[in-house]
């Protein structure tokens, strides 16, 4: 009978374990400078030469561009009109929502509108709307892209419920919310005895007509319903041609919006008087919402918004400010950078921690 002895049994194990080590991989990851966070960095000392030149600088370039787009935006003229309420007649101003829903009554309103300042064309007609949610979420989902892109899916109505088919089961182009609820209130313009035409051509964003909106999509079966929402479209003509719908299902981020109407390609003399004939047949009554009309001028920097100028100029005169304040800081009450002796813990009446403190870092530096 063989015997195996304990030591033999120890130097086996013992060398058995020292080849599993040495055919394991090895744990540790691969040097890298990256990895171990050693590559050169740059780590900028914020002395007060550099802050105020940094806040010197904003100011420099932020008050010009504050002042040029004030400038710009106050050469922007702009008309606003709110009509929802006065285009609405006496006996009826207790119940404007049957007003609006009676169709038998004549619904056309007649404004007049003075010219401030001389307008030089194009003039921008835009309808502003309060009040009017279009980023609600159910109202966004409620259209189908495909049915408006390609005349071999109209029958394709998905999403764009409550406004998919008819009562017999046709279905609606285009269909949905968006398109049921579209603005159909009308202008005409007259300035004494000359019509002003409003050019309605380019008015929606070219990537829309090509790519959204096919040339071959007709409209059909639209607002066939018994309640009708908005405006009605041509049948005869092809969605990409009616800018007007287009314009309308670019949804709105904001419940305050404006959308463009058409242009006036006519220059508008100071105190000119303008007849605005219109048709107010769009339900703003309903939710409490109002209505505008709205004819403006460009300039290089787009429509009047004053905001942008205001706040180039607050945060330019703000480093401005501050600029200025830590000049006068650090010239009467200047210090040594990064000097210990500033320490709270180094600020007695003895000075004793600071000497302790002093020949510690001496010590060490020795």
């Amino acid at each position: 009978m063989n015997c195996i002895v304990d030591s033999d049994i120890g130097s086996s194990s013992s060398s058995g374990d020292a080849a599993v080590a040495l055919t394991r991989k090895p744990r540790r990851p691969k040097y890298s400078k990256f990895t171990q966070q050693e590559l050169p960095a740059c780590k900028p000392i914020l002395n007060p030469q550099w802050v105020i030149s940094v806040f010197t600088l904003i100011g420099i370039v932020f008050v010009p561009i504050g002042v040029a787009s004030l400038l710009a935006s106050n050469g922007v003229v702009e008309i606003v009109d709110q009509y929802e309420t006065a285009c609405v007649p006496r006996n009826m101003t207790n119940d404007k929502v049957a007003y609006i829903q009676n169709a038998d009554i004549d619904k056309t309103c007649t404004r007049l509108i003075k010219v401030p300042r001389d307008m030089h064309q194009p003039i921008y007609v835009y309808y502003q709307l309060d009040n009017f949610y279009q980023n609600h979420r159910r109202y966004v989902k409620s259209r189908n892209d495909a049915q408006l892109r390609n005349s071999k899916e109209a029958n394709e109505t998905r999403y764009c419920d409550p406004e998919r088919t008819t009562e017999d089961g046709s279905p609606i182009v285009p269909c949905g919310l968006i398109a049921w609820s579209f603005f159909n209130d009308t202008y005409r313009f007259t300035r004494g005895d000359q019509k002003l035409t409003v050019n309605k051509k380019g008015i929606s964003w070219k990537s829309d007509r090509d790519h959204k909106f096919g040339k071959n999509v007709y409209p059909k079966n639209f607002q066939n319903g018994t309640l009708i929402g908005g405006g009605k479209l041509n049948a005869d003509i092809p969605l990409n041609e009616q800018e007007d719908l287009i314009v309308w299902m670019r949804i709105a981020a904001l419940p305050i919006f404006r959308k463009l109407y058409g242009k006036i390609e006519l220059d508008l003399k100071e105190n000119d008087t303008i007849l605005v004939t219109l048709k107010n047949n769009y339900n703003t009554y309903i939710f409490n919402g109002k209505k505008k009309l709205v004819l403006s001028t460009t300039s290089w920097l787009g429509g009047k918004n004053d905001f942008l100028g205001l706040a180039y100029l607050t945060v330019g005169g703000l480093c401005f400010f501050l600029a200025v304040a830590f000049t006068l800081v650090y010239m009467i009450k200047s210090r040594k950078l990064g000097d210990p002796s500033d320490l709270s813990w180094n600020r007695d009446s003895s000075g004793a921690d600071y000497e302790l403190f002093r020949d510690f870092t001496s010590s060490i530096d020795s």
